[in-house]
């Protein structure tokens, strides 16, 4: 899916623009028992109560495309005959409405799932949406229809304990001073099937995230059995391993700065372009950088090589997903020097005395502590 598909589904999850009739799911304590059964008509909740519904879910779309939502790939075996895939498919068939593929569904999560102490909600909703055609320009016919796109969306919410205040009881007639249960936004869930083309592709899912570096691997295995991605983290780490590897005593402050800015470069530009697609990186545009930089060709081979043994051959990253774009930072055992990017050339590295050294330019305002200092100027080298 591209960003813009994402975002044609997130514009649905409003009450006035889905077709979505009940929402469904359980509330499951920290010993993974079923404590409520949810099953309501969302046309007779109260409008705030359904808003919060719809916003919950909602987030399952949310983030950033390869970071926070990653797409999960069926194999054809798996959509020929699959247990996990069958499941879903129950599932999106009967709209929800299957309460035995529903208790099949929240145990296999609840058994699966590690959430810690928290108790959590998990919610589950089916909305069939009359996809409009797109005009040769781009825009939206809304009097003319392609498909109709059925689809699950799916969110876990972790469920913690509110602060105690003293609340008025009506049944009771009486104030007590009680601590309520509040809902969190999700901290993972998906969309089945995905929507490619702007159509059903029943071969993939979309999976949501909340911590770009914890996917729930376990969740992902139980729910779609296929091999867990690597994570934001895990793919910036791997990077990083590969590059420190193969270029050995060759990746010097210059190589990082050059990569750095390289990469930087490439969200800024995809930004710009405004493309739904997103931004790619492969082991070729890295090496086409060290190449630059005048590494060796041999260390550019073993790059290449340690870079497929990492993330697999003609492997395509998201470059967000190995850089800061923020930031540029420089560590030391005693120190560390964070700057923008576009800065980054400010820092030096120098011999001085036999002694290496880190080096910034103050020529503007220098703060201590958020105050503003004048520099001792007798310090300054004749």
């Amino acid at each position: 899916m591209n960003q813009k598909e994402v975002s044609e589904l997130r514009r649905r999850w409003r009450p006035e623009k889905n077709a979505v009739s009940r929402i469904y799911g359980c509330f499951v304590n920290s010993s993974r028992e079923i404590v409520s059964d949810l099953d309501e008509s969302l046309g007779t909740m109260p409008e705030e109560e359904a808003d919060k519904y719809l916003g919950l879910l909602k987030k399952a779309l949310s983030g950033a495309l390869g970071k926070n939502l990653i797409d999960i790939i069926f194999s054809t075996q798996q959509v020929m005959d699959s247990e996990e895939h069958r499941l879903l498919s129950a599932l999106r068939s009967s709209a929800l409405k299957d309460g035995q593929a529903r208790s099949s569904f929240y145990r296999k999560v609840i058994d699966s799932l590690d959430m810690g102490d928290s108790s959590y909600l998990l919610l589950m909703a089916c909305d069939s949406y009359d996809v409009p055609r797109r005009g040769r320009d781009g825009d939206i016919q809304a009097d003319s229809s392609e498909n109709v796109f059925t689809y699950l969306l799916c969110c876990v919410c972790p469920v913690k304990p509110g602060k105690a205040e003293l609340s008025y009881f009506p049944g009771d007639n009486e104030f007590h001073y009680a601590a309520g249960q509040v809902v969190s936004p999700p901290e993972l869930g998906f969309l089945f099937p995905a929507f490619d083309g702007r159509t059903a592709n029943i071969y993939n899912a979309l999976f949501y995230s909340r911590k770009a570096d914890e996917i729930h691997q376990e969740f992902i295995d139980a729910v779609f059995h296929t091999e867990p991605p690597m994570s934001a983290a895990e793919q910036r780490e791997a990077f990083q391993g590969a590059l420190s590897e193969a270029l050995e005593d060759t990746f010097s402050m210059e190589v990082a700065r050059t990569i750095h800015e390289c990469l930087t470069d490439r969200l800024a530009r995809h930004r710009e372009e405004k493309s739904p697609e997103p931004p790619v990186l492969t082991a070729d545009d890295v090496g086409a950088v060290l190449l630059d930089c005048a590494v060796p060709r041999e260390r550019l081979d073993a790059f290449r090589r340690s870079w497929e043994e990492r993330f697999g051959p003609g492997a395509v990253l998201n470059p967000a997903n190995l850089v800061d774009a923020g930031k540029f930072e420089v560590k030391t055992a005693q120190a560390s020097v964070s700057v923008s990017p576009d800065c980054s050339y400010l820092v030096e590295a120098r011999t001085i005395d036999g002694k290496r050294y880190l080096l910034i330019p103050a020529e503007e305002t220098v703060e201590v502590n958020g105050q503003a200092v004048k520099l001792d100027s007798s310090a300054d080298h004749p």
